[in-house]
């Protein structure tokens, strides 16, 4: 298991992280989300032993992970960390960057995991390729590969997918998280992208000004977000007083409604003015104007500027909100 326990850090005395704490089980993915700057990739690097908490202890098991004042090479041998600078050798090929950590005497052996590790990367046909003739997005593909090469124990990822295609990540990102299941190895995947996440993680964990904001299975704060920034993480939402949808409520209280659980009525609702429509392929995303506040919702049709329409949600979306 690995524990971090109060863990804080500063740079030049401005705080980043405070009394840091949680935990995550041995091959368990665990996605950390939040705003940029917010500590996601400081904390990697503090797992890493790459960077010195000023307070708090990380442990791997029985293992402390100590930083750059005990260790001259930061890093442990049983955890591998791929920063978003990739660490590449561009002079040497594709291949030759993904064996390097593997032993040269064991050649079958060698041969055997490069071609298994270019096959999850889908870059079989660039092995001869030197790195330095890729694209960005390329070599994020090949920085994937290394990391994974000796099978480690952690793999901390920092966007690992910020530079590739949007037609190879689906894809890719299956590879990756069915492989690390498979091989039952920990990992935690810092990301502003909740597609990288969403689909694979166990848990996440969001970070905002300095602490943990909530730390929940993935699935269930996805469903249940706590908050308009919760929420944004995962998509286009709103924080929408109670009263404005059901005007019989009650209760000022606000709940958090998503885009899509939003429901077009050309009858009854909560009347709304189409202020913007933005055409998203499978259904357009509409800027609209309700009770005096701007609502963002989705529509499968194509609505005119001006038009006068009706929104609605279900009463098991306002019920599951009310009570968080």
């Amino acid at each position: 298991m690995l524990k971090i326990t109060g863990v804080s850090f500063a740079y030049n005395k401005g705080l980043v992280l405070d009394d840091i704490s949680f935990s995550v089980r041995k091959g368990e993915h665990l996605g950390i989300m939040g705003e940029s700057g917010c500590g996601k990739s400081t904390l990697l690097q503090l797992i890493y032993g790459s960077l010195q908490p000023a307070e708090g202890t990380i442990y791997w098991g029985k293992k402390q992970v100590k930083g750059p004042l005990f260790n001259l090479v930061p890093g442990e041998s049983y955890m591998k960390y791929m920063s978003q600078g990739f660490n590449l050798m561009g002079v040497t090929t594709v291949a030759e960057n993904i064996s390097e950590y593997l032993s040269v005497f064991f050649p079958k052996e060698l041969k055997e995991r490069t071609e298994e590790l270019l096959e999850i990367i889908e870059m079989k046909e660039f092995a001869n390729t030197k790195v330095k003739h890729l694209s960005v997005g390329q070599q994020q593909r090949v920085a994937l590969a290394r990391v994974l090469a000796q099978k480690p124990e952690i793999l901390l990822l920092d966007e690992p997918f910020s530079h590739i295609d949007n037609f190879r990540k689906n894809g890719l990102r299956r590879n990756l998280f069915n492989y690390l299941k498979e091989e039952k190895i920990t990992c935690l995947t810092a990301t502003h992208d909740h597609h990288d996440i969403l689909p694979f993680a166990d848990r996440v964990l969001v970070l905002k000004d300095r602490q943990i904001l909530a730390e929940e299975f993935i699935l269930e704060l996805y469903k249940n977000p706590r908050n308009l920034y919760i929420a944004s993480l995962f998509g286009e939402a709103n924080s929408v007083p109670i009263n404005i949808i059901k005007s019989y409520a009650d209760t000022k209280r606000k709940i958090i409604v998503y885009a899509h659980e939003f429901r077009v009525s050309y009858d009854s609702g909560l009347p709304t003015v189409v202020k913007k429509t933005y055409p998203m392929g499978s259904h357009y995303l509409i800027e609209g104007f309700a009770e005096g506040q701007i609502l963002y919702f989705q529509s499968e049709n194509n609505l005119d500027v001006g038009a006068k329409i009706f929104l609605n949600i279900s009463l098991k979306t306002i019920n599951q909100r009310l009570k968080l």
